[in-house]
């Protein structure tokens, strides 16, 4: 048995625990949230799931069960700056760590000082650290590194996300600015991105053990051309039905990394491709994608034993087992 503890219970956090308490061999003991409209409340009456006997506490320290745990799911922050805090409180507390923070999925070369920082940090508690989820951790950088095991040579790899924003969440489609207008998405340029996309340009990399010279990244509207309707209300045409994000790693002036990631509402065909050049060149596409929410809630749940076998230290998708899924612990 695993026992658990579980850190944010926003969107993602209240998936990943109708995931987790349905998972044979793991057993959540208590759960941390500071707003204070959750705190008190059963998490599973918060997670729209059966009554799990287990009160949302507003931080560690009031936490009684943390004692019992082995391993903290945390799912709030996307910024590996505003993630340290977390990590070390959660490191003192002699609990493994499995999150869905973005930044954390590759940082040795996006965020070195804070990677090495944390790595030091999480040796000291003898604890283990990943950030993954379905992107990055898995369909833009690990499962491209992974396709290429059959690979003789590789020269290239380009990966494509393109998904239609409608089924997803509020949240995922005020991130892409779905509804905004050119000025709004402008002012809010900063805001609105898929984050991760450098972190698996370079965990692509790591595994190719490329030395690349040169990472780029750039971000533009996709704006609608006709009316579309999503949960939140219209997107008029000319205002922005999402995000067409690129990033590329170069070798001495030559791509050897593609990434590209576009998601709006009102996409037709979604689909994950990857398209490896070299020997063998080939290409391998999941028509009409992988939905992201379940995925990343997924993947979370399966990395906990992956994490659990990992020696000490923050380690990202390259470094574990393969969080295949389990049935039970």
């Amino acid at each position: 048995m695993l026992n658990i503890i579980q850190l944010g219970l926003g969107p993602i956090g209240q998936r990943l625990t109708r995931y987790l308490s349905e998972r044979e061999g793991i057993q959540i003991l208590g759960a941390v949230d500071p707003d204070p409209d959750k705190v008190g409340k059963d998490l599973g009456d918060h997670s729209e799931t059966e009554k799990l006997g287990v009160s949302i506490s507003s931080d560690l320290d009031t936490c009684s069960a943390v004692g019992q745990a082995d391993i903290a799911v945390i799912s709030t922050v996307s910024s590996l700056e505003r993630m340290e805090d977390q990590i070390r409180e959660v490191a003192d507390c002699g609990l493994d760590i499995v999150s869905t923070c973005e930044e954390l999925s590759h940082p040795w070369h996006t965020k070195p000082d804070l990677a090495r920082s944390i790595d030091d940090y999480c040796k000291e508690k003898q604890i283990s650290c990943i950030g993954t989820g379905v992107n990055p951790g898995f369909l833009m950088d690990y499962l491209p590194s992974v396709l290429t095991s059959v690979c003789r040579k590789v020269e290239h790899i380009k990966v494509e996300r393109v998904q239609d924003a409608r089924p997803r969440r509020k949240p995922f489609r005020d991130k892409i600015g779905a509804g905004l207008s050119e000025s709004e998405f402008e002012q809010k340029r900063e805001k609105i991105r898929h984050v991760g996309l450098p972190e698996s340009v370079y965990m692509i990399a790591d595994a190719m053990n490329w030395e690349l010279t040169n990472v780029t990244e750039e971000l533009e509207p996709i704006k609608a051309e006709n009316p579309i309707q999503t949960e939140s209300g219209a997107v008029t045409p000319g205002n922005v039905a999402g995000v067409r994000q690129i990033a590329t790693g170069e070798q001495n002036d030559q791509e050897v990394i593609r990434l590209v990631f576009e998601a709006a509402v009102g996409i037709d065909e979604s689909h994950d491709s990857i398209y490896i050049t070299g020997d063998p060149t080939f290409t391998s596409t999941i028509d009409g994608g992988i939905n992201g929410d379940i995925a990343t809630s997924s993947i979370i749940v399966n990395a906990i034993r992956a994490i659990r076998n990992a020696s000490p230290g923050l380690k990202t998708m390259l470094d574990v087992q393969a969080p295949a899924y389990f049935s039970n612990i």
